[in-house]
């Protein structure tokens, strides 16, 4: 089946276009584009997409406050399950709510001048439950995320070690990189690759990549540290 996308901003040409990119692809069906929050948790309720595509500065409910109503909602109702998968768009001025936003469980951050095969992908991604993150995104935002009073004071602690090839992985998850471009530089296979993030995410309990690459920025181990 169609991955069932509804689209939430409330630019009218920034919808117009994310819907004419993402209909031009077979296995993307959009639902819905909507211009505000309480739109966006309406045609949730209605239509129960596997994404939502959302901005951040909407008029009434803004982005951050539609992941947070979600959030809550899987939590009181496990029969809802992860869904909608939200992928966040947005620009290099609000950082301070991509982090909100991704503690809130957001599983995807893209730039609104991202190119149409990422946005794509993005979708993608996010409707299997993986993620995918702008690279320049990922690299402004989670470097802030390395305390500044020393390394790993906060973070959350593996229910067991990584191992050294895990830690590789996750330092080149960190710095922006895709599974493949991983793989290519580790010389192993994408599955291997796939499986020491799997590892990872369990020990962990992170919910996405995202919050495996925070991890790594967090406790210093993207910057080289233990």
């Amino acid at each position: 089946m169609p991955i069932s996308v509804v689209i939430a901003d409330d630019q009218e040409m920034v919808r117009t276009g994310f819907r004419m990119i993402l209909e031009s692809q077979p296995d993307i069906d959009v639902l819905d584009d909507v211009v505000d929050g309480a739109a966006a948790l309406e045609a949730v309720e209605r239509l129960h997409p596997d994404v939502l595509l959302l901005d951040i500065r909407m008029p009434g409910l803004d982005g951050l406050e539609v992941t947070r109503r979600l959030a809550e909602r899987a939590a009181a109702h496990p029969e809802y399950g992860e869904r909608p998968r939200i992928v966040i768009v947005t620009t290099f001025d609000l950082d301070e709510y991509i982090h909100a936003a991704l503690r809130g469980g957001a599983c995807g951050f893209l730039l609104k001048d991202a190119s149409p095969a990422m946005l794509v992908e993005g979708v993608r991604a996010a409707a299997v439950g993986d993620s995918l993150v702008s690279p320049a995104i990922t690299l402004r935002l989670l470097r802030e995320l390395t305390p500044a009073t020393g390394r790993g004071g906060c973070a959350r602690q593996p229910s067991e070690p990584l191992t050294e090839r895990e830690e590789d992985v996750v330092r080149a998850l960190a710095s922006g990189r895709t599974n493949a471009e991983i793989a290519a530089e580790l010389l192993v296979s994408l599955s291997t690759i796939t499986s020491h993030l799997a590892n990872v995410q369990t020990k962990l309990a992170a919910r996405n990549r995202v919050e495996i690459a925070a991890w790594a920025w967090e406790t210093g181990l993207a910057t080289g540290g233990p």
